[in-house]
């Protein structure tokens, strides 16, 4: 049983982290940056890339923010191999197996496409280009792709400090790997928090 849920752990980090990069890899070879599809009135495909966390949240240096997402992704996966070594629920480990595929999305992104693709400046992104990327090992730029603006207005005039500016909600880009973290860290606390606790008190035990 031990060895069924370590492989449905793998199949699951696997199979998220192909669709995750398989989307990537589509949106930089097809669209250029900033080009937007629209899917539905709600929904779009909008090119983008960020240098920061999820949603593209920006707060420090590229190189470290590399650094430390691989010794997160070295803990997270430390962490999921105990989990199935001592026998946890798999709803538990498909929790921390997604968002385990989430980070090492991400982190693939910041690890190899600088190097692997050129810039989307005006232009459709090459694959391994013959003068190089568009930055070193460590610095490419996390893709994102999915803009949900439920809502878009223009805020009343009489409203305070925003009165007359353009409100959308929601505003933030993102993309799989991010969805995968999310999903799964809601699902964790949702169902499994007291599982959680458990293995986090036997780990400081």
């Amino acid at each position: 049983m031990k060895y069924s849920k370590g492989w449905g752990a793998a199949l699951i980090v696997m199979l998220l982290l192909i669709l995750d990069q398989a989307l990537k890899i589509w949106i930089k070879t097809h669209m250029q940056l900033h080009e937007s599809i629209e899917i539905t009135p709600w929904f779009y495909l909008y090119f983008t890339e960020n240098a920061g966390m999820a949603f593209g949240i920006e707060v420090i240096g590229k190189l470290f923010l590399s650094v430390f997402r691989i010794v997160a992704v070295c803990f997270i996966g430390y962490y999921l191999y105990k989990l199935v070594k001592e026998h946890y629920k798999f709803g538990l480990i498909t929790c921390v197996s997604m968002i385990l595929a989430g980070a090492l999305g991400n982190i693939f992104d910041s690890v190899f496409y600088g190097v692997i693709f050129d810039d989307s400046y005006g232009h459709v992104a090459t694959f391994l280009p013959e003068g190089g990327g568009y930055a070193g090992w460590l610095h490419g730029k996390v893709v994102d792709m999915f803009y949900f603006p439920l809502i878009q207005t223009v805020l009343p005039d009489w409203l305070p400090i925003w009165g007359g500016e353009e409100f959308i909600f929601f505003r933030p880009i993102f993309n799989l790997a991010d969805s995968f973290i999310c999903v799964g860290v809601f699902l964790l606390f949702l169902f499994y928090r007291h599982d959680f606790a458990d293995s986090l008190s036997k780990e400081k035990s």
